[in-house]
């Protein structure tokens, strides 16, 4: 089940993607770790923080970005783009990471938006297989890099009615 996120499960997605950028990247994640704990202040610039549950618990989380604006990366003023996916390590494999990109699909469709922007790091192959998986082209002329140089691999998905229909189905937003 994928819906808008709750205040008083704010701190459990925090702490679960702190776990799962840390096992991705391998890193302590610096200051990055206090930007991901935060869905409080994501949700007050105007992004939506979506929440994957199973039997109670947040088991997935991303936070889908409507337009310009201080978590956006990539997106130009007609696009939405997508950050901070994460799905619990426990939990991959059932389609929960699709399920978050596929609520922000149908957001950015029913926001009129020409397409949905992300960026990914070269280490984060299961990522990239799904946004392939699910249609994303990769950009590289609008690759770019993160705090401390490493790269951020820009992919993009062209949204429109008909495509996006037939790709996620024709439920209205979750």
């Amino acid at each position: 089940m994928v819906r808008s996120i709750r205040p008083e499960e704010h701190a459990e997605l925090g702490e679960l993607a702190v776990r799962v950028y840390r096992q991705v990247l391998a890193s302590d994640l610096e200051t990055y770790a206090e930007v991901l704990r935060d869905a409080e202040g994501r949700l007050a610039t105007g992004c939506e923080v979506l929440v994957a549950h199973d039997d109670g618990r947040v088991v997935g989380g991303v936070t889908y970005v409507p337009g310009p604006g201080p978590y956006a990366q990539l997106v130009d003023d007609d696009e939405a783009e997508i950050r901070m996916l994460v799905v619990d390590p426990a939990s991959q494999g059932r389609g929960i990471g699709t399920a978050l990109v596929q609520a922000c699909i149908v957001r950015g469709e029913a926001a009129g938006k020409r397409s949905l922007v992300l960026g990914t790091m070269p280490v984060m192959v299961a990522a990239q297989q799904l946004y392939l998986r699910l249609g994303f082209v990769r950009r590289p002329e609008r690759d770019s890099h993160i705090p401390g140089g490493a790269p951020l691999w820009c992919y993009s998905l062209p949204l429109d009615r008909a495509t996006t229909n037939s790709r996620v189905g024709t439920r209205s937003p979750t």
